[in-house]
């Protein structure tokens, strides 16, 4: 929200006659002369803020802000009595702010002319900086606003039809959504049963939740909406499995409960595996009343991971699940710039450990198979001595029993993972059954032939980031999707964080790179620097964006440290080490 001084500022705001009469004033003219609306304008019961024109009408649309009290906009004080409630109603009424102005939003000239928008929600709630509501409900909104030209030149009349007209009937629209007060509780209830639900977890030695009822599956790879029932199949627990959580508004409500430990997810192909498995990933964060996971929460360290060929390694150290490689390259502190599956996802593993991670996720589907297991026959045609990689079937239930890393795998072939898991879930035609007993059964009628590799699992040092690696503050940024960001020039690949659900994160991503060079220091290890930067971040988005942009949301430190360390140029350096130690470690060679 606006600051102390920029409140007092907004009541010299000049009339919106003023607006309309400068408008008029710059028509044919050329198009900078747009900069004259710098400034704060009246516009109805709002206050408008022009805080950058665009330099031609085919660059990027202007930035602006709108400002207005809760009793202006209709905000009813119990929406903002928490943070939580804030968080959910500017949610709310950024959805509902998003339609008005894809409404309103027409072609009124050249290039952007007449654009009126805001960053399209997912279904995830999540805090944005396109909809901020203050703790006194003061309700400020980001926008992008696409000023008119005939070419190049200035339409007068088409700028007051958008500003004066078109975004007006926008904000009306938008706010009368919060007049409609059984959807706005709904959708605040909603936030708030899903966050009771989370916070239970633990309490209740579970690492996820899946309700009665709940719809999982999506219409499709490109639509994350829920898939209509029917054909979708509503989720319901098997009673062995089933517990009860309570909520503030629903009450008692029963579901499945993914107990701690190691979790398989078992059955054959299509049957649902890994739709619930996406599930799970998705419940780090809330979602909207009928999206059918509103009521799925998983515990909010947990992150999905997946083999990656071809990503950058800066110093990670896979130790603990790939040895030294031919040639003396030493994994401890190991570097690449073209990390095969097996290395890739060894890295992913242990970086999100690094982070603090408390449950992994697993896919045998986009796993690398020679990290997750080595089977009998492997075993006997490949000596030990000529295998670097320890398998993951050898580790997960030390990470477990000495770390307390729970982990969760879908499987359909590595019947070897059978004899360390602690429950067996099973899908068939989409109906969950508890297949812990029969996985027992199988186990002991059916020994398995392979010879276990134990090992310790040794915590990894602490490593720092090498400040003159990082993004230069001056950097420019292009995001070019959802997965895909350059910046300066460098590409960015974030496509196998499954956990990111909108472009407005991955903005984020990128201008948190480019800031944090601040908060690194030569003995501030890399887990400290991010999350001093998102802590910054909770308190104020201008901590990487002083130029108060509306298209950012909030991301975790796993999604921040994943990108980090995908940053080719990166370099780290271990804390513990001499100096130079690290720099020797590192050996030019290819990956198992």
């Amino acid at each position: 929200m606006p600051p102390r001084d920029e409140a007092r500022d907004l009541r010299r705001a000049r009339p919106e006659s003023e607006l309309r009469a400068r408008l008029a004033a710059l028509d044919g003219r050329g198009y900078p002369a747009y900069r004259a609306l710098a400034g704060l304008w009246r516009l109805g019961p709002w206050v408008l803020a022009v805080e950058h024109v665009q330099g031609d009408p085919f660059a990027e649309p202007s930035r602006v802000r709108l400002l207005a009290p809760a009793t202006v906009v209709g905000l009813p004080p119990w929406a903002y009595e928490t943070a939580t409630r804030r968080v959910a109603a500017a949610d709310y009424l950024h959805r509902a702010l998003a339609r008005a102005l894809a409404r309103h939003s027409a072609v009124r000239g050249s290039g952007h002319s007449g654009q009126l928008r805001v960053p399209p929600p997912s279904q995830a709630v999540l805090r944005r900086s396109a909809v901020l509501i203050g703790p006194d409900g003061d309700v400020e909104l980001r926008l992008r606003v696409g000023l008119p030209a005939r070419g190049r030149r200035i339409s007068a009349s088409e700028a007051w039809a958008t500003l004066g007209e078109a975004l007006p009937a926008a904000l009306r629209e938008a706010t009368a959504a919060l007049g409609r007060r059984e959807a706005l509780r709904a959708h605040v209830a909603t936030v708030e049963d899903a966050q009771a639900l989370r916070a239970a977890l633990e309490a209740h030695g579970l690492v996820a939740f899946v309700a009665d009822g709940s719809v999982l599956p999506r219409r499709s790879g490109v639509d994350d909406r829920p898939l209509p029932s029917p054909p979708a199949v509503p989720f319901r627990a098997p009673p062995t499995l089933r517990r009860t959580l309570l909520t503030p508004h629903a009450g008692a409500v029963a579901g499945l409960g993914v107990p701690r430990g190691v979790t398989l997810i078992v059955g054959g192909g299509f049957h649902g595996k890994s739709t619930l498995l996406r599930a799970l990933q998705a419940g780090v964060v809330d979602h909207v009343p009928d999206d059918g996971r509103e009521r799925v929460v998983t515990d909010p360290t947990a992150v999905k991971l997946r083999a990656e060929d071809g990503r950058a390694v800066a110093g990670t150290d896979l130790s603990n699940l790939i040895g030294p490689l031919p040639g003396g390259v030493d994994t401890h502190a190991f570097v690449t710039q073209n990390a095969s599956g097996s290395t890739s996802q060894a890295a992913s593993l242990l970086e999100a450990l690094e982070m603090g991670a408390r449950v992994l996720l697993l896919d045998e589907d986009t796993s690398a198979t020679n990290l997750l297991l080595r089977d009998a026959r492997m075993q006997r045609l490949v000596p030990d001595e000529d295998e670097p990689i320890r398998p993951f079937v050898d580790r997960v239930r030390r990470l477990y029993e000495e770390h307390g890393v729970s982990t969760v795998l879908v499987v359909g072939g590595a019947g070897d993972y059978l004899d360390v898991a602690d429950t067996v879930i099973g899908l068939r035609a989409y109906d969950a059954q508890d297949r812990t007993a029969d996985a027992r059964a199988v186990v002991a009628a059916l020994p398995s032939q392979r010879r276990p590799q134990p090992g310790p699992w040794a915590p990894p040092p602490p490593r720092a980031l090498d400040p003159t690696s990082l993004p230069s503050p001056r950097a420019k940024i292009r995001v070019r999707s959802r997965t895909r960001v350059e910046i300066g020039g460098e590409e960015l690949d974030l496509s196998a964080l499954e956990q990111l659900r909108e472009t407005a994160q991955t903005r984020t991503l990128a201008l948190a790179l480019r800031a944090l060079g601040r908060y690194t220091r030569p003995d501030r290890p890399l887990p400290e620097a991010v999350r001093a930067l998102l802590t910054d971040l909770a308190r104020s988005w201008e901590a990487i964006a002083p130029e108060r942009l509306g298209e950012l949301a909030e991301v975790r430190p796993f999604e921040l440290a994943a990108a980090l360390l995908r940053w080719r140029p990166l370099r780290t350096r271990r804390l513990d080490a001499e100096p130079g130690a690290a720099e020797r470690a590192r050996r030019p060679g290819g990956d198992p």
